[in-house]
């Protein structure tokens, strides 16, 4: 029978072999700043029916990878006397249950969740050991608090520092989840879906397999039809269309349609980034430029009849910080996608110059404006402006950008002998930081 837990939690995040497994494990142990490996053996140890005890570290980047406590992926803690599996729990043991469970995950939690206050902290404890008793709205309102701190420093430091406190408390309100009552279990589920889809997102800044970030996508698109958060459910569907690589533009756009366009109504700043983003995606299917011109004017009128938009979050609003100066720089790509990459340049130039970008959004943007400048003929200054976006995404690692200045690099070849482009290739070539 093997260790069919372990064996299952990997097959629900897409690995499928053992490789899969060691390379997924040696990925999170990179984010945790661990020069951690494993062989293809220890995986077969683990999916075998005696998986043992692993070590500390190990521990540490299993936590990372799966976001639930050791017992719950068919490991026995040392000195834990087996007993008869629990009714519909098949591997479980009353022993491994509640006191280990519950012990081993709150000292792999709540060192991963160091955002939380001292008196949310002591709120989290108590919930732990008495969800139903202890899970309140109050308690909600920590942790959303610490996701939103989660999302602040991940703006600041990049994904590789955020992504353990971000999983901590997705495996925490998971945990609460199963035990609270339905009140407060509806709003958990609520905020899950937001910590799962910023999960997701980290996932793929730090440059982690597609099928990871699929995965914590699922969960939260799942958690948002549990908590009948439709709008939510949208936005997810947005947020795989972006995540969509640029070769499968016709799953971008069938993603992207529907979360316009689908049996729900987005927040009209919300609607607005769908509309751009499957203007990107008919861009890139090789539609005429008036049909991706038309879908961006859908996106502009929608803007057009948002609210007054309010400072980002991660728990607000859907895109409540959605800018007109963001959604013309997006616009800008599908230009550059739909072969006008003159007007790509001169857009972005114009909003990057006057707009008020996050970090991570101006390397990004910037990023994107090498590239145009590349494809307009303008190998000296693409390259310099690719120097000048690298200066924004390197230390913090910000993957898409780093992913856009390499496409840019590659479309440099045939001027690698100028000075400027050798430069930004070799700058590209020296990062210590994982390709995304």
């Amino acid at each position: 029978m093997g260790n069919p837990r372990f064996t299952a939690a990997c097959r629900e995040r897409g690995w499928h072999t053992q490789l899969d497994v060691v390379t997924a494990y040696e990925h999170h142990a990179t984010l945790l700043g661990e020069p951690a490996t494993i062989t293809v053996r220890q995986v077969r140890r683990w999916q075998s029916s005696a998986p043992g005890w692993p070590h500390t570290l190990s521990r540490r980047v299993l936590h990372a990878m799966f976001g639930l406590p050791l017992p719950e992926l068919g490991f026995t803690p040392p000195h834990t006397a087996r007993q008869p599996p629990l009714p519909g729990r098949p591997g479980t043991t009353a022993t491994e249950e509640d006191p280990v469970r519950r012990r081993s995950f709150l000292q792999g939690v709540l060192g991963a969740a160091p955002l939380l206050s001292p008196l949310g902290r002591d709120h989290l404890t108590a919930a732990l050991a008495n969800a139903r008793r202890y899970s309140d709205q109050a308690l909600v309102a920590h942790l959303r608090n610490a996701l939103d701190a989660a999302a602040r420093t991940d703006g600041r430091t990049g994904p590789r520092h955020t992504l353990p406190t971000a999983l901590g408390l997705l495996g925490v309100i998971d945990e609460l989840a199963r035990d609270a009552s339905s009140p407060v279990r509806r709003e958990l589920l609520a905020l899950g879906a937001r910590a799962a889809e910023f999960t997701a997102f980290l996932h793929r800044d730090a440059g982690a397999p597609p099928q990871t970030t699929a995965y914590f996508h699922d969960r939260a698109a799942e958690w948002a039809t549990f908590a009948g958060d439709t709008p939510m459910h949208a936005y997810v569907l947005l947020r795989k269309a972006q995540a969509t690589d640029r070769d499968d533009a016709t799953r971008m756009l069938d993603l992207a349609h529907a979360a316009a366009h689908g049996p729900w109504t987005l927040p009209p700043r919300a609607r607005a980034e769908a509309l751009q983003q499957e203007a990107r995606a008919l861009a890139l299917t090789g539609a005429a430029p008036d049909t991706v011109a038309r879908t961006l004017d859908e996106a502009h009128a929608a803007l057009d009849g948002a609210p007054p938009a309010e400072p980002p979050t991660c728990t607000g609003p859907l895109c409540a910080a959605y800018s007109l100066d963001r959604l013309m720089a997006q616009a800008a790509i599908s230009h550059r996608e739909a072969g006008q990459p003159a007007r790509a340049v001169d857009i972005l130039q114009r909003h990057l110059g006057h707009g008020t970008f996050a970090p991570r959004d101006r390397a990004f943007f910037t990023a994107h404006l090498a590239g145009a400048l590349a494809a307009a003929g303008e190998p000296e200054q693409a390259a310099a402006t690719g120097l000048s976006a690298l200066s924004l995404a390197a230390r913090p690692g910000f993957g898409q950008a780093l992913g856009e200045l390499r496409r840019t690099a590659s479309q440099l070849r045939p001027y690698a002998r100028r000075p400027a482009v050798r430069e930004l290739r070799q700058a590209l070539t020296g990062l210590t930081v994982p390709p995304a």
